[in-house]
């Protein structure tokens, strides 16, 4: 079962994401911010990273950087409420772009789609 790390500010979100996600079946974690991410990455070892990019408190462009530091093959879906993100070089770096909705069967495709793009990665390690 592949294990889904969400980053967001928003509560509703997380929860929102969780339990869609929980139902498709993945094992979800989730975090209020980036700060401390690469422990909770490490802590939690996910299978794909959900990446919000507005949040109060870190701006998931730079929380995205860390993360490539470190973890260059980890999948990352950025997702945000502003389609103008798409624009930003740093985002070029995630693997996926979601905007946010409430319907929730595009993010799915993408991490489904993410997923199936690391299989081999991981079979080679």
């Amino acid at each position: 079962m592949a294990k889904i790390l969400i980053v967001d500010d928003e509560k509703h979100i997380r929860l929102l994401y969780s339990e869609e996600l929980k139902e498709e079946g993945y094992d979800v974690a989730l975090a209020s911010d980036g700060a401390g991410i690469l422990q909770r990455i490490e802590q939690e070892k996910p299978d794909v990273v959900v990446l919000d990019i507005k949040m109060v408190s870190s701006n998931g462009l730079d929380v995205l950087q860390d993360i490539r530091n470190t973890y260059y093959n980890l999948p990352v879906i950025l997702c945000s409420a502003y389609g103008s993100y798409k624009v930003d070089i740093k985002s070029i770096a995630a693997d996926a772009y979601v905007v946010k909705s409430s319907d929730l069967t595009e993010l799915k495709n993408k991490i489904a789609q993410v997923l199936e793009a690391s299989v081999p990665e991981k079979e080679q390690e």
